[in-house]
């Protein structure tokens, strides 16, 4: 089923650095279908799944996360808690960007440096006081506080090429400004060390990547020369593509398909249960009633989350309560669902909106399995209490500038906590928002509860697990008890291949594939 093709790896002037190096003809093409394609090639710009993935592709993070959720050794070889306060890190030698630089730790300390500016990582790196360079190969992280996380912001520093990077464009712009939802330097040239280069780049239409010829990991199993990513957001069209044979590789695969290419002897089917947490955001900023707790649980009351996983999403969800997934610190048992339509009647009365009243909602239709049908969903569930929604779904390319700008009064976002953690969840979603330190950056409900926040704060300067998972839990109570957001459900993982395609082994929950260690057998 697997087809061989030519990719003349020809660079778009206008899109690609000219100092990229050309690679020979590809023999080993995998064309792969997502249902989007990355909204750019700056991996600071937006902090996604979609950016992670290729950044996974053209880049290498310092370690990454095993199938078992251990730390695995890639640009970083050893790594030794020097103090409380400070790591020392060992960085892998003879490593090479696609430019031709050389990578060195200066490349480690500017990387960090940028995260720490990103309006979408700095939260996430706030801890960071700074990143010493001991050597060329040998960094000193330091923290401002003890940090139990350290490690795991690791798997999101993918070094940048700081020379590459430097300077200033013909325009007189700065090559390493990031720019949200717009155009910059960065946004259209790459150079990682990652497995493979980024050779023409079409928005929305295709992005072709060729294999590194000087690419540090000889001991990868991966055999794939080039591929071919084409955003296909049609479900049905996507599904049918690889059915009959046009490409190799897709995810996600809508749950209705599920039996139709397991039962399918050409093709792979890999599933998994999943940790991001499907949820809709109330916005109290736009709506007063929003502001009053009984309506955020009245809106909560009326929505039937087994319902959604069970029909919408035949079965392929565990319908939510809290943030965190079970196996996460935070997960609390003793949080449920809690659909119960007179309830929710009872609240809204109590409120003085017996009678409802009208709100916005906005939601993606190709970032999440079945997203607008979900939408949809809710919206009816809110008629009953009366609630008159006025939905707008968009494709994910337009989406994402109405949700930065929070555009409507309830919109849908779903989450995979970028640290593997449940403090995460809080920091980014329902942390009070503040554009200085990027503490909510994406609470699209501009809810915000000072006390949970330094819960979330003391957690995250506690050393002694168990009773950090104590606080996590504590938090993840209040927040349900607050009814801050809505979650929906976890929505769980499927991915499909051609039959010689030995996807299993190098995807995971992160739902960040290893491509770079792909196998394609010969037919």
């Amino acid at each position: 089923m697997f087809k061989k093709t030519l990719l003349a790896g020809a660079l778009g002037a206008a899109m690609l650095t000219a100092a990229l190096p050309q690679t020979a003809l590809a023999e080993n093409t995998l064309r792969m279908a997502y249902d989007a394609d990355p909204v750019s090639l700056d991996i600071h710009e937006q902090l996604s799944g979609g950016i992670l993935q290729l950044s996974h592709m053209a880049f290498d993070p310092l370690v990454r996360w095993t199938k078992d959720f251990e730390f695995e050794p890639r640009l970083a070889t050893e790594w030794e808690q020097v103090d409380d306060t400070t790591m020392r890190i060992s960085l892998r030698e003879g490593v090479t960007f696609h430019s031709g630089n050389p990578f060195t730790a200066e490349d480690v300390a500017w990387t960090v440096e940028r995260l720490k500016r990103s309006p979408d990582f700095k939260a996430i790196f706030e801890p960071i006081e700074t990143v010493n360079v001991v050597d060329e190969h040998t960094v000193e992280i330091i923290s401002k506080r003890p940090n139990p996380l350290l490690l795991n912001m690791a798997t999101y520093i993918f070094p940048m090429d700081s020379q590459f990077y430097s300077g200033e464009t013909d325009g007189g712009k700065a090559k390493d400004e990031i720019v949200k939802n717009g155009n910059s330097y960065a946004s259209r040239n790459i150079s990682g060390t990652g497995p493979f280069q980024v050779t023409n780049r079409q928005q929305g239409v295709r992005v072709d990547f060729e294999r590194f010829d000087d690419y540090w990991d000889s001991e990868s199993p991966g055999n794939v020369d080039a591929i071919t990513l084409t955003p296909i957001g049609e479900n049905a069209t996507r599904v049918a593509a690889l059915l009959s044979g046009d490409v190799d590789f897709i995810a996600p695969v809508p749950p209705n398909d599920l039996e139709r290419i397991e039962s399918d002897e050409d093709t792979n089917l890999v599933t998994m249960s999943g940790t991001r947490i499907i949820l809709f955001h109330m916005n109290q900023e736009r709506v007063e009633a929003f502001q009053d707790p009984r309506v955020r649980q009245a809106f909560n009351y009326a929505i039937n989350q087994e319902g959604i996983a069970d029909r919408l999403m035949k079965g392929f969800a565990t319908p939510a309560a809290q943030f965190s997934p079970e196996g996460y610190s935070g997960h609390n048992p003793d949080l449920e669902p809690r659909f119960d339509l007179d309830r929710a009647k009872e609240l809204m009365a109590e409120a003085g909106y017996e009678d409802g009243f009208s709100v916005s909602m906005m939601a993606p239709n190709n970032r999440y399995v079945n997203d607008a049908k979900i939408a949809q969903a809710v919206a009816a569930m809110l008629a009953r209490i009366n609630v008159t929604v006025d939905l707008k779904t968009l494709p994910k390319a337009q989406y994402w500038g109405e949700y930065d700008d929070r555009a409507a009064d309830m919109m849908m976002i779903g989450w995979h906590s970028d640290t593997e953690d449940s403090a995460n969840f809080h920091q980014y979603l329902t942390e009070c928002p503040d554009a200085d330190s990027g503490g909510g950056q994406y609470n699209a409900g501009n809810y915000c509860n000072e006390e949970l926040d330094q819960l979330m704060v003391d957690a995250n300067l506690e050393v002694d697990l168990e009773k950090r998972g104590e606080m996590l839990r504590e938090l993840e109570q209040g927040l349900y008890d607050d009814a801050a957001f809505i979650p929906l459900h976890w929505q769980n993982l499927a991915w499909a291949s051609a039959a010689n395609v030995d996807i299993e082994p190098v995807v995971n929950v992160m739902n960040f594939p290893y491509l770079g260690d792909l196998v394609i057998e010969e037919e």
